[in-house]
């Protein structure tokens, strides 16, 4: 696969439309896109790898979860840090 340079199109992200779109890359840093256009809704944002950004309410979930941690036992708030709940609970075996 040959190198990228500017005006190539590739796919990203569009936080403006919502979905994976084709973008036109507007500038590059260390060979890499830095910058790209839609080309569909034609917003200019960063090249974000074709991944969507976290919604808010997960990183609310997140944060909350860390300080609830923290209070109860800081030491497995520490290393409970890189991790993410999924959210459900696990039944319970019935005696």
């Amino acid at each position: 696969m040959r190198e990228l340079q500017l005006g190539d199109v590739i796919d990203d992200y569009c936080v403006k439309c919502k979905r994976l779109t084709n973008h036109s890359i507007v500038s590059m840093l260390n060979a890499e896109p830095a910058k790209v256009r839609c080309r569909t809704c034609y917003h200019e944002h960063d090249y974000r790898r074709e991944q969507p950004p976290p919604g808010k309410r997960d990183l609310k979930k997140q944060a909350l979860f860390k300080e609830v941690l923290s209070s109860i036992a800081p030491e497995a708030a520490q290393a409970e840090g890189g991790k993410k709940s999924s959210g459900r609970r696990k039944k319970s075996a019935e005696p």
